[in-house]
């Protein structure tokens, strides 16, 4: 089915991202070098503010729009996940503009408007109701991803953090694909609507293929969502990577791929099974439970003994990412149907307690050079309101009441408990105490240990823009959670957005 000329007007989020991101190319160009690049971070936020008003705008349809035969659609799964991209994008943007330096990164103008296709490949992933676009569109966030890792290119971790995300990730992506291609060679479609119903036919024929095809994707988004243990990769290149870019992969890249992997689990391998062929799609979910439970177990107690505060945020999104999967892995039932909002919940609190802290760290790593924990030391004292905030942000991690952090957690607890999942939920408890070690090891610094930097903590104020609108938010998400989770149940459609009859 041909792409014809009325049907751009549901592309104009995806549009805008590509007009904006080569006009900020050519202007990067144009300009003479004495004029600050921080011009082009400006000039690519009020692209995402465009795209996401028009992406806004789409909530209006009746109907999803299918484009090209299926391959690319417009639901209200894709529309809630555009809107998660383009705002988690723009809040970065926003806390980099001034405080990165051209110092630390010399290209800073590529360097702004080189989010907008990473954030565009994140976007057509969780558009895709195809095989061939959603690869598409999964090497776009990667590729973009792998230049933004290595932009200071005078830093040797850096340089180190980049050869590595490239060379895991080509070999994660091989996996991607070559699960796909057996996909395709057992139905002869890369739809994902036509590939359940394929298989459903050839299942007694192909069932061993079908659990290779399912755990070769499965090693492949294992690590893009940094799940153990396929995510010895996350803290060297968390620490390497400029900090506005680490934020991304913790936050974005790690959306994209919980996107990506839901379609493919509910469209493709949800009710697959007979007594001959030993029920695979309940061993699917089985598989996606126990992956959970170890990125869960791994990621916390691997944060116990971090002191580098990148690093101990890149193994606290392990953990998150094993949160994250618990819905996934539980299923939909007739007792219980709300995966996806307590999905969907949580993955805004995340992203809110996430870009906070990192705004925060670049706050204080400013003003102490350092990266170590030990950098928050006495914070209280010179920075008492930045020093609030971070205590806010860590306790929604920790999952501590009153919080958008606690009730995340919570309704995805109370949904596995439903299902009789009690052990998936007693892991998710158990980690989550086991968090509040080092999160808390970050607040007793704040406000009982002294610091050896005198002078008080600068916050920029775009960088203080990002930090009080993530607080404010996750403070707000603790005080209506209900609303907020009744709000996503009533756009998201299971039958319209992910193929199931």
């Amino acid at each position: 089915m041909p792409l014809h000329m009325e049907d751009l007007q549901y592309l104009r989020p995806e549009m805008v991202l590509v007009i904006v991101a080569v006009l900020a190319a050519i202007l990067d160009l144009a300009m003479p070098k004495q004029i600050s690049r921080h011009i082009l971070g400006w000039f690519t936020l009020a692209g995402i503010i465009l795209a996401t008003l028009f992406t806004g705008m789409q909530f209006d349809l009746e109907k999803p729009v299918a484009l090209l035969d299926q391959s690319y659609r417009v639901d209200d799964f894709s529309i809630l996940f555009k809107l998660f991209f383009l705002g988690a994008t723009g809040l970065i943007v926003l806390m980099s503009i001034g405080t990165v330096k051209r110092e630390e990164i010399p290209q800073l103008g590529e360097f702004y408007y080189l989010f907008l296709p990473a954030t565009l490949g994140a976007i057509i992933m969780a558009s895709s109701g195809d095989l061939i676009t959603m690869f598409i569109g999964l090497e776009l966030l990667s590729i973009t991803s792998y230049i933004l890792v290595g932009m200071r290119k005078n830093h040797l971790r850096s340089n180190e953090g980049a050869f590595k995300y490239l060379v895991l990730g080509g070999i994660s992506s091989a996996f991607v694909l070559y699960g796909m291609s057996f996909l395709y060679g057992m139905t002869g479609s890369t739809s994902l609507d036509m590939i359940n119903a394929g298989l459903q036919q050839v299942l007694n024929n192909y069932g061993a293929l079908t659990y290779v095809s399912f755990f070769l994707m499965f090693l492949g988004f294992g690590f893009k969502l940094s799940a153990a243990p396929f995510h010895n990769w996350a803290p060297d290149v968390y620490q390497g990577a400029p900090t506005p870019v680490t934020t991304f992969l913790a936050v974005v890249s790690k959306a994209a791929g919980l996107a990506i992997l839901f379609r493919i689990a509910y469209s493709v391998f949800f009710g697959l099974g007979s007594l001959q062929v030993q029920h695979l799609s309940n061993d699917v979910f089985k598989a996606l439970a126990v992956l959970a439970a170890v990125t869960m177990i791994v990621g916390n107690f691997s944060a116990l003994k971090q002191r580098n505060m990148k690093r101990l945020l890149a193994l606290s999104g392990v953990a998150n990412a094993g949160y994250l999967l618990v819905p996934i892995a539980t299923k939909f039932s007739a007792f219980h149907y709300s995966n996806f909002s307590e999905l969907f919940y949580y993955l805004i609190a995340y992203l809110l307690m996430t870009i906070g802290a990192f705004a925060v760290f670049m706050a204080v790593g400013e003003s102490t050079n350092s990266e170590e924990t030990r950098a928050f030391a006495g914070l209280y004292y010179r920075a008492p309101f930045t020093a609030a905030a971070m205590t806010v942000l860590l306790v929604s991690l920790a999952g501590f009441p009153i919080t958008g952090g606690f009730f995340g957690k919570l309704y995805i607890i109370m949904g596995t408990l439903q299902l009789q999942n009690y052990w998936l939920a007693a892991i998710m408890i158990g980690t989550s105490v086991a968090s509040f070690y080092y999160y808390f090891g970050i607040i007793r610094q704040m406000y009982m240990r002294t610091s050896d930097v005198p002078g008080q903590v600068v916050v920029r104020v775009p960088l203080g823009i990002t930090i009080w609108l993530t607080t404010i938010a996750t403070f707000w998400m603790g005080l209506f959670p209900q609303q907020i989770l009744q709000g996503i149940e009533q756009v998201f459609s299971l039958s319209a957005d992910l193929f199931i009859r």
